[in-house]
């Protein structure tokens, strides 16, 4: 069978499945004839294909079904072709439609017009049929490139969706987390008429490693201890947890820093003791690849001595009444990291008016935009400025002058602090 484009005859032998991308076809010509060549053409490539004689008439079976491809013809009355791709690339789509622009013009400038106007590709009269079937399947793999991203586009913003539900998910159960963990330490401030103490622990994320607390015993005596777990996030707030619970301030019967006498009282462990039952339960019950640093101090209310030990924390700070900074510790080694570890232990004497401060390694690598770290130099002139504030309002100005020095709203690591402040022990001074 011989289709005429123009002046010539041409025996159309083309399979159906020309194309694979491109399935409609719209042909816009004022000629009735024209349109009807095209037509006839696009049809034997297998496309399902519509007429119109008039861009208004085209535009209107776009807004009511937008095909594949456009072939349209330059010049025609009331709006041109170049005008109608305009309003067909105006509206909205879900696939990009593929548009020819059927012309006798060959001049580069009235050709940059069409591109600027929206135009894919060109078509010159007359319309030689193997140009035309060039021309589709060179619009036809762009199609499906073209269809083959949106899917894949589709695919990843279902995936985002999906993964944006799990991360809701995970957030919402993070900040239940963070809750329970904050309740670890319920009692953050205690007066026991001969000290005051307080507590603070801020995470740097949801949940964090650091913990503090404090377990008292009938005789006067109390227990305080600041622990720092490696590493951030859940397994190392789930650490704190199990930790909380071997030094647990409500059921003695379980903390392992107290011995039940015969008549049913309980006393202080010697800390250093502790520290390595601690460190015996991690390497042997515990699997897990977390270490935790630690100062655990047992706290004679009466006379004011404490005796402490410091497994790999950063050193205690002692400032006396008289606003002398005293650092004060052995080092020692992290629990968790070595079998058979030994732990030392010293004395510390406690006078009215000075105050202990235990604190974790946040505060000393908190990082200044330079790189500078806080340091202890940093932390001994703040504990100067801020001698005259007590308890919790001291624990709230040390966090606001932290993020004030890093110039950062959240920190990078947990922030934990224990301020224990003597007030008048029974002993003479």
């Amino acid at each position: 069978m011989g289709i005429s484009l123009g002046a010539h005859q041409i025996e159309v032998t083309e399979p159906a499945t020309l194309t694979q991308g491109i399935r409609t076809a719209l042909v816009v010509d004022d000629s009735r004839m024209q349109r009807r060549i095209l037509t006839s053409a696009l049809k034997k490539f297998g496309l399902e294909v519509r007429e119109a004689g008039s861009g208004v008439e085209a535009l209107e079976l776009c807004r009511d079904c937008a095909p594949d491809l456009v072939i349209s013809d330059w010049m025609m009355p009331e709006m041109n072709g170049l005008e109608f791709c305009k309003e067909f690339r105006s509206l909205q789509k879900s696939d990009y439609g593929y548009f020819i622009l059927v012309t006798s013009k060959s001049e580069k400038a009235e050709i940059a017009l069409g591109l600027d106007a929206g135009a894919d590709d060109f078509l010159t009269k007359p319309v030689n049929l193997a140009e035309l079937r060039a021309r589709i399947a060179a619009g036809d793999r762009i199609i499906r490139m073209q269809r083959e991203l949106s899917e894949k586009n589709r695919l990843i913003r279902s995936t985002l969706d999906e993964l944006q539900k799990v991360y809701d998910s995970i957030d919402s159960d993070l900040i239940e987390a963070k809750k329970l963990q904050q309740s670890l330490v319920s009692d953050r401030y205690r007066d026991f008429g001969e000290a005051e103490l307080s507590l603070m622990l801020r995470s740097s994320g949801h949940v964090g490693g650091d913990l503090v607390g404090f377990f008292q015993t009938r005789e006067r005596r109390l227990g305080i201890y600041a622990i720092d777990v490696s590493g951030h996030g859940i397994s190392s707030a789930l650490m704190t947890a199990r930790l909380a619970g071997f030094l647990s301030a409500n059921s003695p019967d379980q903390n392992i820093a107290l011995l039940r006498t015969e008549s049913g009282n309980y006393v202080p462990r010697p800390p250093k003791h502790t520290v390595k039952d601690l460190n015996k339960l991690l390497m042997d019950e515990i699997e897990t690849e977390h270490y935790f640093t630690m100062v655990l101090a047992d706290v004679d209310l009466e006379t004011g001595r404490v005796i402490m030990t410091q497994a790999g924390h950063p050193n205690p700070l002692i400032q006396r009444a008289g606003g002398e900074i005293e650092f004060i510790g052995t080092g020692g080694l992290p629990v968790g990291l070595i079998d058979d570890a030994d732990y030392d232990q010293f004395d510390v004497q406690l006078h009215p008016g000075d105050r202990l401060l235990l604190h974790s390694d946040g505060v000393g690598e908190c990082e200044a935009l330079d790189g500078t770290l806080f340091g202890d130099e940093g932390l001994s002139a703040l504990m100067s400025d801020l001698r005259s504030l007590r308890a919790q309002s001291f624990h709230e100005t040390l966090v606001w002058k932290l993020a004030e020095y890093s110039e950062k709203d959240e920190f990078s690591d947990d922030i934990s602090c224990v301020l224990l402040e003597f007030k008048n022990p029974g002993f003479g001074s």
